[in-house]
């Protein structure tokens, strides 16, 4: 049993409150910039007085409309301004917010508002608020329902103008370090949803561990440091990062999308570093690849991405060979530059996480100049438990634990984590929160790694994921799919084979990267018309081959399926932060499964 401990960097005072920050800035420097706007096309400048006056205004009206400490208000939206003024406004009061997504089913709004026995809402729109509405005879604590786009939060405002800054005031220190700040409800990779209990202090600890460890380079080193948040903010990462710029007095920009406009947002707001999930950084490598490859210069892409890759491996070594620096240097002219204008220009630093995102595309961004931190962690670790650092970043792992937190690896390889970041437990649910943790405190995280000798953390995959094949062989299925998704004409990929003779794939196709392919190949058809194709197949299967040289030949996949559709969170087939929701892809795909294995 191996552990790894950080110590800790930054103690979190008992009478520390989320809201501190923010408050005590409006009065010292109220017109430094907190945060950038998009209004009509164009990024304006939000002040801290700003900010801190709308987000006084509204948790004047929330203590007007009743909200009491201790209530549960519930937020569902896209990422925008009025998010972050509004969760600031719901702890301003002492309030609990209850993110929830905004692609969520009714069915997932009813057991969320339900089960957190909500006691308000915000909503985004008015399709959102009919969502809510419909459910409202399951949630019988909910009040009033307001929607973020229309008049209602003006007409919401305008109710707290009778209550005085004292009177909010008085709310607001009444805080405590340890009282609940959200329920986040887990995304449901199996099962029910659970709602986390993460409080202020659970915040407020990762937030300045990161500040004073990993991210001091990446945020405090910089001049007026920003970062455009794109992720969905009901989900803990999102929220996090956050919170960490708020603490660390940093811009923040918001955008509601992770589409194809996200990309040139970049350079229009100029983010001096970017914290995404892997897909993201996927999206930008391929389309860089796409357009390279329709003005027939692929050749040279797949020569400069090459060339990054091994200039980013010999980095480790401590020795550039003569060659590799002067191919590295007409690159950089020629390709790189282009690549780092597309992100803005003026970031060098990104953290991903959420999943994996790979070695290749880890060193491909570092042998750019772009280098990504990879981390790792959960909802009930308040996002990341473990990061690489600017300074000693060993690609292909997910770091070492964050100042104040400890790693352990169990006797059947499962990742056991402690620290102040670790959620107090599951909303009215003691059997599940016991569950969770071992008897001396440890929190069981579920993912199976490895510790080495410095204290990196690796991720082998998940406990629950493991898939036991009818011979008996363990295998772990996130090698085999993140390989296979770095291949630029795939999407998604999900391996299975539990209890089957062999392991075995079902894989989609990336539209965009199919609409170039295809007229390349000089076909027609959508990608449900040539899924039989021999073409596509063959170059699926170089994907597949890559991917079996990295396992053993009792763990390959000897077979796959072309899938007709993408998976995507709106079918309900990936979480917000673009993970495979393995049982629903089981069972929407599950004649597919069974013909792969009948042939």
């Amino acid at each position: 049993m191996r552990e790894y401990s950080s110590p800790v960097k930054v103690e979190i005072a008992d009478d520390a409150r989320l809201t501190d920050t923010l408050y005590a800035r409006a009065a010292s420097e109220p017109d430094a910039v907190a945060a950038r706007r998009q209004e009509a096309g164009q990024w304006r400048d939000i002040t801290v007085a700003e900010l801190h006056g709308d987000i006084a205004a509204y948790a004047k009206a929330l203590i007007n409309a009743g909200i009491e400490h201790g209530d549960r208000v519930a937020l569902m939206s896209r990422t925008r301004y009025e998010w972050t003024v509004l969760d600031y406004a719901i702890w301003s009061v002492g309030a609990v917010t209850v993110p929830v997504y905004e692609t969520s089913s009714a069915e997932q709004v009813e057991w969320i508002l339900g089960n957190s026995g909500a006691r308000a809402a915000f909503v985004e729109t008015a399709d959102h608020a009919e969502r809510v509405e419909s459910v409202r005879s399951s949630a019988p604590e909910l009040g009033q329902v307001w929607t973020i786009e229309g008049e209602d939060l003006a007409r919401l405002r305008e109710t707290g103008a009778e209550i005085d800054d004292a009177a909010l005031e008085k709310r607001r220190t009444a805080v405590k370090v340890d009282d609940l700040a959200t329920l986040i409800y887990t995304s449901g990779t199996t099962g029910r949803p659970k709602g986390c209990k993460l409080t202020h202090r659970n915040f407020l600890f990762i937030a300045h561990q990161a500040l004073e460890g990993p991210a001091q380079q990446i945020l405090k080193g910089k001049e007026n440091p920003s970062t455009l948040l794109f992720l969905p903010l009901a989900h803990v990462f999102a929220r996090f990062v956050q919170v960490m710029v708020i603490e660390g007095k940093a811009t923040l920009g918001h955008f509601p999308s992770t589409g194809p406009e996200l990309i040139e947002q970049f350079s229009e707001f100029r983010p001096t570093f970017l914290l995404a999930v892997p897909r993201v950084f996927e999206k930008v490598y391929t389309k860089a690849e796409q357009k390279a490859t329709a003005e027939g210069k692929g050749k040279i892409f797949k020569a400069a991405a090459d060339t990054a890759i091994a200039y980013s491996k010999a980095l480790d070594t401590g020795r550039i060979p003569l060659g590799l620096k002067l191919k590295h240097a007409l690159f950089a002219k020629l390709v790189y530059g282009k690549l780092l204008a597309a992100l803005g220009g003026n970031a060098d630093h990104a953290v991903s996480g959420g999943s994996a995102l790979g070695a290749r595309l880890g060193h491909f961004f570092r042998g750019i100049g772009f280098t990504i931190i990879e981390g790792y962690g959960l909802t009930e670790t308040t996002a990341p438990t473990s990061v690489n650092s600017p300074e000693f970043n060993k690609i292909g792992t997910v770091g070492q634990p964050l100042p104040g937190t400890s790693a352990r690896i169990d006797e059947d390889g499962e990742i056991l984590v402690k620290g102040d970041h670790i959620m107090v437990g599951y909303w009215d649910n003691e059997k599940a929160t016991k569950e969770a943790f071992t008897e001396d405190g440890f929190y069981r995280t579920g993912d199976l790694g490895s510790l080495d000798d410095d204290g990196f953390l690796s991720i082998t995959g998940r406990k629950k994921e493991i898939i036991v094949t009818a011979g008996g062989k363990n295998v772990a299925p996130a090698v085999l799919e993140d390989r296979i998704r770095a291949h630029a004409l795939v999407s998604q990929c999900m391996v299975v084979g539990d209890n089957r003779k062999f392991i075995a794939a079902l894989v989609t196709v990336d539209p965009d990267a199919f609409e170039q392919w295809k007229e390349a190949k000089g076909k027609s058809g959508t990608i449900a018309d040539l899924t039989e194709d021999p073409d596509l197949n063959a170059t699926i299967q170089e994907a597949v081959d890559n991917a079996n040289m990295a396992v053993s030949k009792a763990e390959g996949i000897k077979k796959f399926r072309i899938l007709p559709s993408d998976f995507t969170e709106e079918s309900g087939q990936l979480t917000a932060s673009l993970k495979v929701k393995r049982h629903v892809v089981n069972k929407e795909w599950s004649q597919e499964i069974e013909d792969i294995y009948a042939g």
